[in-house]
């Protein structure tokens, strides 16, 4: 698999939800935001006018949402199974020894959604540490207070979610 920085694996589940998410946004919800806008810039003064100031905030908002949706569909690794080889990369559930409890999480997007385990990107300090790595192979990650954690792989599976 070839892998760039802006690539994310998603669940083919979590890729369908998201385009949904996407063409309703870039579809009805241009629509619907510019009629709020009009509805409100019609009623007079904008300096004093919060609906037409909430409704262009949305839109921004909004806005903001459709170029994220657009960039992380456009850059996916959907659904694709990765090789059980014992290596790590995205698409595989990680089991690591962290200050000697098990945790478990899947490797990919965030967008992904599944309330069994957790998500960390592959971008994340510990998805960063791990991907790449193979099973028995230690490595450390800086946390966000500065101290170096260790983690030592445990198995690496493919998520077949």
């Amino acid at each position: 698999m070839t892998e760039t920085t802006n690539q994310s694996y998603l669940t083919q589940a979590a890729h369908d939800r998201l385009q949904a998410e996407l063409e309703e946004l870039s579809g009805p919800g241009r629509t619907e935001i510019a009629k709020r806008i009009e509805a409100a810039r019609e009623e007079g003064d904008l300096r004093e006018n919060g609906g037409y100031h909430a409704a262009k905030e949305e839109q921004g908002k909004m806005e903001a949402r459709i170029r994220q949706l657009t960039q992380l569909l456009e850059n996916a690794i959907i659904g694709e199974t990765p090789a059980d080889d014992g290596v790590v990369e995205p698409g595989m559930i990680v089991t690591v020894d962290m200050f000697g409890d098990e945790e478990q999480f899947l490797l990919g997007s965030r967008e992904i959604t599944d309330s069994s385990m957790q998500v960390f990107s592959e971008k994340s300090p510990i998805g960063a540490a791990v991907n790449g790595h193979q099973v028995g192979d230690t490595v450390s990650y800086e946390a966000p207070n500065g101290k170096a954690i260790e983690v030592k792989i445990l198995k690496a599976t493919p998520y077949t979610g």
